[in-house]
């Protein structure tokens, strides 16, 4: 699922989904091409409209990865290192524009990449999955369970790295792939058991809802009311273009299910607990996804405010329904840097 703020001026690529049977490997990834720090045009189509390094370097990744996983298949090492070495040999190679202007936000060619490799493993005989996200920026990668709900599986290059304020600061972004500057490809590896579905997302799905567990709310609130993959499809798009101001990709792949009426019908109960422990406790006014950081809704004119702009009962209810969703929610995800030996 993709879809563009501004048509035409979209800086996400198309996500990348690809399956190859003979080894029983996928990956799946998204690219979201960073406007602010690339917005300068490097490069002309043929039709004469220019595109911003933004644009170039998310497409260029996604290029970059797709033949990576060519390799993999035929034996590269499905690691950190690798991804890396071949975005690096794609962005030194696609068009750029030097410019006089420099500073410490700017780029040549930068996007942030969430994507999961995946392969089908039988260790005693029942079927497990071992799964490397791979990473760099502030899209995400996530796994999805009727029992366990979403869980992220990569943690965004930021300097704060709680979700909740992720979503009420937005800090800029601390590693990204780019073609000035050296980058890096995070990774962790895990093995999960089926069904499953991955899930990878640019943060114009997840960077602009009140809490985090809305995402997960609003992929399986639109799931039951699907009746087929492609209808699904369709209303997520619709449903991200009532609340987000950003472009926004996703990318989902549902293992080991039979087809898509068991999908939806083994998340039934997970989407009413959902509904029963945040959706029916959500304040007043809050009846729909926020357009944008700081709109959390319409409060009373009285209402005390802190510095974010947000009404006090409705950073009461995030900071309740935070510490509820949490612990599930970072099961897997990975330590910060400085906690790795």
């Amino acid at each position: 699922m993709w879809t563009e703020q501004v048509p035409g001026r979209g800086e996400d690529a198309d996500p990348f989904v690809a399956y190859h049977r003979e080894s029983d490997q996928g990956v799946l990834a998204v690219f979201d091409g960073s406007g602010g720090a690339g917005a300068a045009p490097v490069w002309q189509a043929s039709d004469g409209e220019s595109r911003t390094g933004a644009w170039v370097g998310a497409r260029v990744a996604r290029l970059a990865t797709d033949v990576w996983f060519h390799d993999v298949v035929d034996g590269e090492p499905a690691v950190p290192e690798t991804l890396h070495d071949y975005l690096r040999f794609f962005q030194d190679h696609a068009p750029q524009r030097r410019s006089k202007i420099s500073g410490t936000m700017r780029r040549q060619l930068p996007t942030t990449l969430a994507s999961v490799h995946y392969r089908l493993v039988r260790p005693q005989g029942e079927p497990l999955l071992e799964l490397r996200p791979l990473w760099a920026g502030d899209s995400r990668a996530y796994v999805l369970r009727p029992t366990s709900g979403l869980q992220v599986l990569t943690r965004d290059h930021t300097r704060e790295s709680d979700a909740l304020e992720l979503l009420r600061t937005d800090p800029p972004m601390t590693n990204l792939v780019c073609a000035d500057r050296d980058f890096t490809i995070d990774g962790q590896r895990l093995t999960y058991p089926l069904p499953c579905v991955l899930v990878a997302a640019t943060d114009g799905f997840f960077g602009y809802v009140h809490t985090p567990a809305d995402f997960e709310v609003m992929l399986l609130r639109t799931l039951e009311q699907a009746g087929t993959a492609d209808e699904w499809a369709d209303r997520i798009r619709r449903e991200v273009q009532s609340y987000t101001a950003d472009d926004a990709s996703l990318a989902v792949v549902a293992l080991g299910y039979h087809g898509f009426q068991d999908l939806r019908a083994q998340f039934t109960d997970r989407l009413e607990k959902l509904a029963d422990r945040y959706l029916r406790t959500r304040p007043h006014g809050l009846d729909r996804l926020s357009p944008v950081p700081g709109e959390a809704g319409p409060g009373p004119a009285a209402a005390p405010e802190d510095p974010a702009g947000l009404p006090a009962r409705v950073r009461v209810w995030q900071d309740s329904t935070w510490h509820a969703y949490r612990a599930g929610y970072e099961t897997h995800l990975p330590p910060a840097l400085e906690e790795r030996t």
